[in-house]
């Protein structure tokens, strides 16, 4: 009995143990790659901290931007020293000493290896290529086991980088020969990884994270050659007046990815935009990072900046920070979202110069390029502009919805040089528009009070008939409540939302109850407002109150989302935590 009792307790334990085991979901890799950091610190830069102090970068990027993952490149025999071995071994160890995860990119080159350039190394040129594949092996246990030896196992290696014409040129090289020798190469890489530690996760990289058809070719043509890997690695450097459509095809790609080759996952291992545009970079980490965690199934491991603290720096124009030593907001793109304004980017910075600002439309029938961004801006770097060489009509406006009802002021900079036959500030709600007319002369803060939302939502916007020549400029537009409606009972009643079980890392349902018949939707958010998924969608739900069982965020990486309810014309949004 006492030997059954045990066994019966060992077995519950370890049911339990599995079962909390099974539950617990790695965190999202949000991280960078510094690996020019220890030339930098001997070059004299230095870095200052949120509060204005000297920092060592790492515990920087830890404690002021929540990085939890640096990512190390290796070359093989380099010029200097620098991300050689031990090199890499200085840098691991202070990551390992703050806590952070570690990514190990292995070149196979003495230097830069990247689509354009695959080059062996020299020690290597003389090599067949069944020397090459043991030089593979051989280079990539070496440095592993340099890091085990001093207590350091990476979570990710890549064997190769931006890989999208193979390695190892010509050997390697796919246009050339194929994907024999280049899936060889990699097995091989794959072969040592594990052979130094089988928990780690081996990551083939390729470039262009935006392009499906490119990343299906290359995985399908690896696949079929029999290489081995866990994590399809993906770059995305977007434009940073178009980035949206990078992130969204991205995150398409991504999705397709995980569905296509079973049991593998992918990750940003990475990004980055030009430095000048640090609102916009911000802004494009947001989406991606909410994007890339919302890949089905926690297949979406992680987004990484690469060098984001370069500055002045090898003439790299794609870093996070600033001559004065600190980062640039870009960087606040991997804190948690603060609570979006009520006008979508309302000072004109969320993408560079461009004549399609994100957020807004342009209507006009044949003066559309009279309508851009430029700077410099009223206080940051981007302001809205009218202006056309010939005479022009043009409208630029943004519909804001989902709006409590109630009373709204409209306020934004504005500037004019004068002669327009219209140009005015406007917003509408309904059928009732209330205009301003820009005054002509230097920036000044204008005023439209008293919008009265009645139906939920308000179009605001500047509008322009001028003659050859003429300008005017918008900035830092805010639309503010003055009084919010009460809501009657019934429309109180019509909505009535309640989420649980929250938090949930489960299913969860929400109860909502109608005051009339009335479609039902329930959508799921990030917290920067990104639709990510449908959850509920009733065709019409009768009156009254309502459970409605919403399924698993078992899919989902842990943080927190935004769940919305749209019923009987009006929307209704609630906080769901997934631990």
């Amino acid at each position: 009995m006492p030997n059954f009792t045990r066994l019966t307790a060992a077995l519950l334990l370890l049911g339990c143990c599995q079962s909390a085991a099974a539950q617990t979901t790695p965190a999202f890799a949000k991280g960078a790659d510094v690996s020019w950091v220890t030339e930098l610190e001997a070059a004299n830069y230095r870095f200052i901290n949120r509060a204005g102090t000297q920092q060592e970068l790492f515990q920087l990027l830890r404690d002021d931007y929540g990085l939890n993952t640096i990512r190390l490149r290796v070359w093989v025999n380099p010029t200097g020293g620098y991300s050689g071995a031990a090199d890499v071994l200085a840098k691991a160890r202070r990551a390992q000493a703050l806590g952070q995860r570690l990514l190990i990119d292995f070149h196979y080159s003495d230097t830069w290896a990247d689509p354009g350039q695959q080059a062996k190394p020299a020690a290597w040129q003389n090599y067949t290529v069944a020397q090459l594949k043991q030089a593979v092996y051989d280079h990539t246990f070496a440095v592993l086991t340099l890091l085990r030896n001093n207590g350091i196992t990476p979570e990710w290696v890549q064997v190769g980088n931006e890989n999208n014409d193979g390695m190892l040129w010509p050997e390697g090289r796919i246009t050339l020969n194929g994907f024999g020798n280049f899936a060889a190469f990699l097995d091989q890489g794959y072969a040592a990884v594990k052979a130094v530690s089988p928990t780690t996760k081996v990551i083939v990289h390729f470039a262009k994270g935006e392009d499906n058809g490119a990343f299906r070719y290359f995985f399908d043509g690896l696949q079929a050659q029999g290489a081995r890997w866990d994590v399809m690695g993906l770059s995305l450097y977007p434009d940073a007046d178009s980035w949206p459509s990078f992130t969204s095809r991205a995150q398409a790609n991504m999705n397709d990815l995980v569905a296509r080759y079973p049991g593998k996952e992918v990750m940003v291992v990475e990004t980055g935009m030009a430095n000048y545009v640090p609102v916009a970079t911000r802004q494009m980490l947001y989406d991606l990072v909410a994007k890339t965690q919302a890949v089905p199934n926690n297949k979406g491991l992680g987004v990484l900046y690469w060098e984001p603290e370069a500055y002045n720096w090898q003439g790299y124009t794609l870093g996070a920070w600033g001559t004065d030593g600190r980062a640039t907001a870009a960087m606040t793109g991997f804190l948690p979202a603060p609570t979006p304004p009520l006008v979508n980017n309302p000072g004109f910075e969320y993408t560079a110069a461009t004549q399609t600002p994100l957020g807004w439309t342009t209507t006009s029938t044949a003066d559309a390029d009279a309508d851009k961004t430029e700077s410099p801006g009223h206080s940051g770097q981007f302001q809205l502009t009218h202006y056309k060489a010939t005479a022009y009509s043009v409208t630029t406006s943004q519909v804001i919805s989902n709006l409590p009802n109630g009373t709204y002021t409209l306020r934004a900079w504005v500037q004019s040089g004068g002669g327009q036959t219209t140009c005015q500030l406007y917003g509408r709600s309904g059928a009732t528009e209330q205009t301003l007319a820009v005054p002509t002369g230097t920036w000044t803060q204008v005023s439209i009070p008293g919008i009265v939302v009645a139906n939920g939502q308000c179009e605001i916007g500047l509008r322009s008939v001028a003659a050859a020549g003429n300008y005017c400029n918008l900035d830092d537009v805010e639309l503010t409540a003055t009084v919010l409606a009460a809501r009657p009972s019934a429309a109180v009643d019509a909505l009535a939302l309640h989420l649980f079980p929250n938090p949930s890392a489960d299913r969860i349902a929400l109860s909502y109850t109608l005051a009339q018949p009335a479609p039902v939707r329930a959508t799921l958010l990030s917290l920067t407002g990104q639709p990510l998924r449908t959850l509920a969608s009733v065709p019409l739900a009768p009156a009254g109150t309502h459970t409605l069982p919403l399924g698993s965020l078992a899919g989902l990486a842990p943080g927190v989302y935004l769940v919305q309810l749209t019923a009987a014309g009006y929307t209704s949004t609630q906080r769901v935590v997934k631990p």
